[in-house]
């Protein structure tokens, strides 16, 4: 016998079961399990790999043809066969064949039909099988691109700019660098993820300030954002070549050939006197950054000697009075990539950002923490938001001590003046390892022992006034924590890792293109203090971006600005700040040897501190003024020659 149902039983169970199929016909398979993660679900060794030449719209190299720059290219073909769209993970960089990137300083290499077999770096081995196209593209003036090089001008952003263009169908692209066959990029969504080291991350900085459509994120590692302030620091000139030697250096042969009118407007616009030109105006990124639409992941070292974090903390700052959405990573080392002093957290983290920013995947990266700092050696800490809520500037003042510029360091305003004498032979590791011994060559004031840990986070200035004997003068400023740490050795050849033989392996590969890469690990050094920040300036350009001889004996005012950093002054430690003049193998000397007197009471250093001035005044409650016993400091000393170019980057 059927057994009968009640027919107000039966019928909210119909009505459910007709709703539940509606769903799963009209409800996109999304909406039921969102994807959180990209997988490696297509083939890297049948990828498609072709090589497109963009028109830049350009004639850098004066041929009376518009410079077209070659587009390597790599991507799923799966995807392609299907019609889907995918977004692009690129590098644009000058490195290709001159030099290499990465830690081997690998190039990339092509079959006999022209097309890429190795591409440098993990990213296409990784993200292509994900569903990502890679892009690597030679800047004008390099490889197999035409033009010519002009170091962050509008010629190197052009480069890139126009490939964003094209990938977004707005710009012309060729099968050939002189044929007339062109080719759109119909396999894209015009998503674009900018990325690389040094001058690479650079030309991100500089794509990303023109707010072109298409470039959704940026992620810059050692990165300039002002190409003045990788030659000089308010007039001083730093200790490294002009941009007429570093566009030499990258230069195509082609380019050698084509390219001597735009060598010399290097030459003419950048005047080692330090004087600011249209060339500097042309190359600051940070003054476009109101038209920044593409979110940035930044990386920077906080001992990084060659783009130094001067570079971080203006563009970090413009970027966030605009509301860009913003990631930083900082670390102990020098010019370093993330890849090699944080390798797993590192390719998981750059994933699950690609994955959000150009596949909109809702993987929570957005809600983690801003920023991430490594605090000792492969030791990190996070920060909700960088730098944290509750920072604020202190002012802080010199006093004389009992000895001759060995001073004190204090919120109270002080009278009085020290004196020292350029020596353009001494550093600021030998400043500080003499802090408490009275020289001829600095002017020292510190802390007493601190009672409390006082956490500096951000930029720092240092305004000085002083008389000087000369008619010229180089100032330097340096913020130092005094005491015993464990620091990554970022003065040593690797700038904070040695290189292992080991490889650990990263994505997929083909016979031509491994995605294996050598281990590192941390090289270390204890040291007895710590240079947290420094920063240069020439005395003759106290009233302008235009330097002029100084009077001696007349007393001049100029305010040095202090690369940004992440530290914490430990209790029990001291913090000093330090007064001298040329910074040995940091800036060059001025041409005469100044004496310089310093006016205390118009000589104070506004420092950040989480917690502002009220944090500094309890870490340094109950603490002596008076300079302890004479201590000579035997830490890591600035390194003798700065590496440039090969490996390293600029």
């Amino acid at each position: 016998m059927p057994i009968r149902m009640r027919f107000t039983t039966w019928r909210p169970l119909v009505a459910a079961a007709v709703a539940a199929l509606t769903a799963a016909v009209l409800t996109p398979a999304a909406a039921h399990s969102a994807p959180r993660e990209s997988r490696p679900l297509y083939s890297y060794e049948n990828a498609v790999r072709e090589s497109v030449w963009v028109d830049t719209g350009l004639d850098g190299d004066s041929d009376g043809k518009n410079d077209r720059v070659a587009v390597d290219i790599v991507r799923p073909r799966e995807l392609a066969q299907q019609g889907r769209k995918i977004p692009v993970i690129m590098d644009a960089s000058p490195y290709y064949s001159c030099c290499g990137r990465g830690n081997e300083s690998q190039k990339k290499t092509y079959d006999a039909n022209g097309n890429v077999v190795q591409m440098p770096l993990f990213y296409d081995n990784y993200f292509v099988p994900r569903g990502y196209a890679f892009v690597g593209v030679d800047l004008a003036g390099t490889n197999r691109s035409d033009g010519c090089v002009d170091v962050g001008g509008r010629s190197d952003i052009q480069s890139a700019k126009a490939v964003v263009d094209w990938l977004n169908g707005r710009a012309k692209g060729y099968t050939t660098r002189t044929g007339t066959g062109t080719v759109k990029a119909t396999w894209t969504n015009g998503k674009t993820g900018m990325i690389g080291k040094s001058w690479d991350g650079t030309i991100a900085n500089g794509v990303a300030a023109t707010g072109v459509e298409g470039l959704k994120t940026i992620v810059p590692i050692s990165a300039i954002s002002s190409w003045y302030d990788y030659y000089f620091a308010k007039g001083a000139p730093l200790y490294d070549s002009g941009p007429d030697w570093l566009s030499d250096y990258v230069d195509s042969p082609d380019a050698r050939a084509k390219c001597a009118a735009v060598q010399q407007k290097l030459v003419d616009g950048a005047p080692r006197t330090g004087d600011w030109t249209p060339l500097w105006t042309e190359r600051d990124y940070v003054k476009d950054a109101p038209k920044v639409q593409a979110s940035v992941f930044l990386i920077h070292g906080m001992q990084d000697l060659n783009v130094r974090m001067q570079h971080v903390g203006p563009w970090w700052d413009a970027l966030a009075r605009n509301g860009v959405e913003r990631k930083v990573w900082l670390s102990q080392t020098g010019h370093v990539d993330p890849f090699d002093f944080r390798r797993a957290t590192w390719v998981d983290t750059l994933h699950r950002w690609f994955d959000h920013e150009l596949l909109g995947y809702d993987n929570g990266i957005d809600d983690e923490p801003m920023a991430d700092i490594e605090r000792h050696p492969d030791q990190w800490v996070t920060s909700k938001v960088w730098p944290p809520r509750g920072t604020a500037a202190a002012t802080l003042h010199p006093a004389s001590g009992t000895q001759a510029g060995v001073g004190t360091l204090g919120l109270t305003k002080s009278e009085g003046t020290e004196t020292f004498t350029d020596n353009p032979q001494l550093s600021e590791t030998d400043w500080a390892a003499r802090i408490d011994t009275p020289t001829p060559d600095k002017a020292g004031f510190v802390t007493g022992p601190l009672t409390g840990d006082l956490r500096l986070s951000g930029s720092s200035k240092v305004t000085v006034t002083a008389t000087p004997t000369t008619s010229t003068a180089h100032l330097t400023a340096v913020l130092a924590d005094l005491g015993p740490d464990t620091i990554r050795d970022y003065a040593a050849s690797g700038e904070g890792i040695t290189t292992l033989t080991d490889r650990t392996c990263w994505g997929a590969s083909t016979t031509g293109d491994s995605p294996c890469f050598k281990e590192t690990r941390a090289t270390t050094a204890a040291v007895d203090y710590t240079v947290v920040s420094r920063g240069w300036a020439d005395l003759g350009n106290h009233a302008s971006d235009q330097g002029a001889p100084l009077t001696p004996g007349r007393a001049y005012t100029i305010t040095l600005d202090l690369a940004a950093t992440d530290h914490v002054v430990p209790a029990g430690h001291r913090l000093a700040l330090i007064v001298a003049g040329t910074d040995k193998d940091l800036i060059d000397p001025p041409s005469s040897t100044p004496t310089l007197a310093v006016d205390l009471s118009r000589t104070s250093a506004r420092v950040p501190f989480v917690g502002g001035a009220a944090a500094f005044d309890r870490a340094t409650a109950g603490a002596g003024s008076a300079a302890p016993e004479a201590t000579t400091l035997d830490g890591v000393g600035v390194p003798r020659t700065v590496q440039r170019i090969p490996g390293g980057g600029l």
